[in-house]
């Protein structure tokens, strides 16, 4: 997959400053929260990519976990964010692309990045061949997927899809520990998210 850094920079830099953001709820997701909260080793490597304004990150970080690193195409969001959280460590924002990033992580962190880009078949196969190259021997994937209509409409960000699609790409280099309908969604988001716990095969 070839991703151009500048053309998707410039896109979500533009809904950066015009404020169209509705996948940004302006706080960490309760599933995530919840997810981070029974973690009991804070020395791991996390790597939340397309974070934007990486409410997960601050929380994580506030929470003591101090190798989080947070990757976003658009530099917009990332500024914001050392301005917010001034003590997170400038060296762990990472200004790059994700297809590209070089790496080892114990835990990446999915919340709406899958259903960013357009989802063609080799763009959700570089996806998941990029993840499995990030994550150590006993890496894991961990986050929510949107459990909505997969529309032919290729500007609707974010796209959509449901169990059986995002399997039938996680499949190939993952094993699946739970993928389920969200329990625990925010309201708006009720019924709408898959929450998955997937480890490197």
């Amino acid at each position: 997959m070839k991703v151009n850094l500048s053309q998707e920079s410039s896109y979500w830099t533009q809904r950066y400053n015009e404020n169209r953001m509705g996948w940004d709820i302006g706080y960490i997701s309760t599933p995530l929260k919840e997810y981070f909260d029974q973690l009991t080793d804070k020395s791991i490597k996390i790597l939340i990519p397309g974070a934007g304004n990486a409410y997960e990150a601050e929380y994580l970080f506030l929470n003591g976990f101090k190798n989080v690193f947070v990757l976003d195409i658009s530099k917009t969001p990332l500024d914001a964010f050392a301005k917010r959280v001034p003590n997170f460590p400038k060296s762990q924002l990472l200004h790059d692309n994700f297809f590209t990033l070089k790496g080892n992580y114990d835990l990446i962190i999915e919340q709406t990045f899958f259903c960013s880009f357009v989802p063609t078949k080799e763009n959700r196969s570089a996806y998941v061949s990029q993840m499995s190259k990030l994550l150590g021997k006993h890496g894991k994937l961990v986050g929510l997927w949107f459990d909505i209509p997969l529309t032919g409409d290729m500007e609707k960000r974010p796209f959509g899809g449901d169990k059986t699609i995002y399997l039938s790409f996680l499949d190939k280099h993952f094993s699946v520990i739970t993928f389920e309908k969200c329990y625990n969604s925010i309201p708006e988001r009720q019924g709408n998210e898959l929450f998955g716990i997937f480890k490197k095969n």
